[in-house]
């Protein structure tokens, strides 16, 4: 058993549903969340609507599942990440599971 997280811009949650449904993993949870880059200063001071939150809409994707279906999730989404077009990839990470119930 393995947790993986994805995250990705909000635009793409249909996609993500998508390759998570390709992967055949089922069971999955998710939660929206701010993502943050950090930009350079001289940005921050010329922007007028400094009070406007500097986030964007996110969405993470959490699943317990089978390593082997992880493969599977991070072919789909290298092949996702390279036929988009803005500097937003999805981004996944696989954590191990040492106990559960």
């Amino acid at each position: 058993m393995k947790l993986v997280i994805v995250t990705a811009v909000e635009e793409f949650q249909k996609e993500v549903l998508k390759i998570f449904k390709k992967a055949n993993i089922e069971n999955f949870s998710s939660s929206d969340i701010d993502g943050h880059k950090n930009v350079p200063q001289l940005l921050k001071a010329s922007n007028w609507f400094s009070a406007e939150k500097n986030g964007n809409e996110s969405i993470m994707f959490f699943s317990f599942t089978e390593a082997e279906k992880i493969d599977g999730l991070f072919v789909l989404i290298e092949d996702f990440n390279k036929n988009i077009k803005t500097n937003n990839p999805l981004k996944a990470i696989v954590l191990p599971i040492e106990r559960y119930i």
